[in-house]
């Protein structure tokens, strides 16, 4: 029955449940199986390295165009810099800025009243610096904010104290 050709030997499938046999298919299943988990591997790796060059792409991208909006910024803010200076030596702006000046340290020296002549004093350097430190771009300028805004409690103050028309007139 498992009799082939003449010269050809013929297959006994009892030899395949020999301990060598056995230890031999156990070793060849083991193989194959570790060799499609290195495939796996590699082919994960491969994956992992081409998402890893696409992030790093992307973030230098991001990096660059940052930059590139940091320097623009820098340039314009330069730039407005120059001009609130060229503004401030302006003689059309310079009674307003002094305006200014006497404006905030009036409002500081009703806040601290105990004599009038040393604490003016301080009270104008004191808003002459804080204004110096807006020009150079250190602090928020509180004009634009006032104009715009109004001065609160303070205006109210300066509307009560003006004469106005009265009902008694």
């Amino acid at each position: 029955m498992y009799e082939l050709a003449v010269g050809f030997p013929t297959f006994n499938p009892e030899i395949l449940v020999q301990p060598f046999y056995l230890g031999l298919e156990l070793g060849l299943f083991c193989a194959a199986i570790s060799l499609w988990r290195l495939m796996v591997v590699k082919w994960d790796l491969r994956r992992f390295k081409q998402h890893l060059s696409d992030r790093i792409e992307l973030e230098a991208d991001s990096v660059k165009k940052a930059k590139g909006e940091l320097e623009t910024l820098r340039r314009e803010n330069e730039q407005l810099r120059i001009r609130v200076q060229s503004f401030n030596e302006r003689a059309d702006w310079k009674a307003p800025r002094d305006l200014e000046v006497y404006a905030r340290a009036e409002k500081r020296m009703l806040m601290t009243v105990p004599g009038f002549a040393p604490a003016w004093e301080n009270a104008k350097s004191d808003a002459i610096a804080e204004l110096q430190s807006e020009d150079t771009g250190q602090s928020l300028p509180k004009r634009v904010f006032s104009r715009l805004f109004g001065s609160g409690s303070h205006s109210a103050q300066v509307r009560e104290a003006l004469p106005g028309p009265t009902a008694n007139r």
